[in-house]
C-alpha cells in the first residue's frame, strides 16, 4: 500500500493513478494529463521522459513535468526547455479559523469562461479551460461578475490540491482570496482528505497560506517546455 507521504512526492503521478485515472495519457515510465485538461506530467525514471515528452508534443505544444529533485532528460531535437520554475509544496498542519464574511458560491459549468478568463487575466499559460473537470471551483462575485476564485487541482484518495488562488486586480486587498482558501480548506476537510497547495518559491501569498496554517514541506519543481 502506498502511503500518502510517499504520493506527496510525486502528486501528479498518483492523482492520475487514482482519482483523475480517467484524464490519463500513458506512455511508458511517464504519465500526462489528457491535454484538453491539463498539460501537466510526470515520472519516475528519468531514462523515459525523453521519448514520451516528444510524443505528448504531438498532442499540445507546451506542457509541464512536475518533480520533487530529479531533472528530466528531454530529445533537443524536438524539445524546448521554456524554464523551469522552482516551487514548492505546502500542507495543511491546522486550520486557523477565520471569519467568512462574502458569500461564497460552488462555480457550475454556467461560469466555466469567466473562470477561464479570470485565470488567464491574472496567471496566464497553465490553466486549460477544461481544467474545471479537476475538482470544484468556488467564487465570489461583486458587481455582477466574478472577481476571486479557488479552485481544486490534483487529487488522490487522500488529499486534494488547492489551486488557481486568484482575485481581479481591482478587487484585491479585500480578503477575498484568504477566504475562499479557508472555505475550499473547510471542504476538503469534510470528505476527509488533506488539503496541500503548491506555489512558486518566494510568492508573496506564502505568508498568507501559513497564517491558514499550512507549511512548507519540500521543493515541487515545474519544468516547462516547447514542442521545437
Amino acid at each position: 500500500m502506498i502511503t500518502i507521504a510517499e504520493k506527496l512526492k510525486n502528486p501528479v503521478w498518483h492523482s492520475l493513478n487514482e482519482t483523475h485515472n480517467k484524464f490519463l495519457v500513458p506512455f511508458e515510465g511517464v504519465q500526462f494529463y489528457d491535454p484538453k485538461i491539463s498539460n501537466f506530467g510526470a515520472f519516475f525514471d528519468t531514462t523515459k521522459t525523453a521519448e514520451a515528452l516528444t510524443a505528448y508534443a504531438e498532442l499540445t505544444e507546451d506542457f509541464f513535468l512536475i518533480s520533487e529533485n530529479s531533472v528530466p532528460l528531454i530529445d533537443d531535437k524536438t524539445i524546448l526547455l521554456e524554464k523551469k520554475i522552482e516551487g514548492c509544496q505546502m500542507v495543511l498542519e491546522n486550520l486557523t479559523d477565520i471569519k467568512i464574511t462574502e458569500n461564497i458560491v460552488l462555480l457550475t459549468a454556467q461560469s466555466i469562461d469567466e473562470i477561464y478568463d479570470l485565470i488567464w487575466l491574472v496567471m496566464p499559460g497553465f490553466y486549460r479551460k477544461q481544467g474545471f473537470k479537476m475538482g470544484h471551483y468556488f467564487g465570489i462575485y461583486k458587481d455582477d461578475k466574478l472577481v476571486a476564485i479557488t479552485g481544486q487541482r490534483m487529487q488522490t484518495d487522500d488529499f486534494i490540491e488547492i489551486s488557481g488562488v486568484v482575485t481581479h486586480p481591482s478587487y484585491t486587498r479585500r480578503g477575498f482570496a484568504q477566504q475562499l482558501i479557508a472555505h475550499t480548506t473547510k471542504e476538503i476537510l469534510k470528505k476527509n482528505k488533506l488539503p496541500i497547495l503548491h506555489t512558486n518559491k518566494g510568492n508573496t501569498a506564502i505568508p498568507l497560506y501559513e497564517k491558514l496554517g499550512y507549511k512548507i514541506t519540500r521543493d515541487m519543481n515545474w519544468w516547462h517546455y516547447r514542442k521545437k
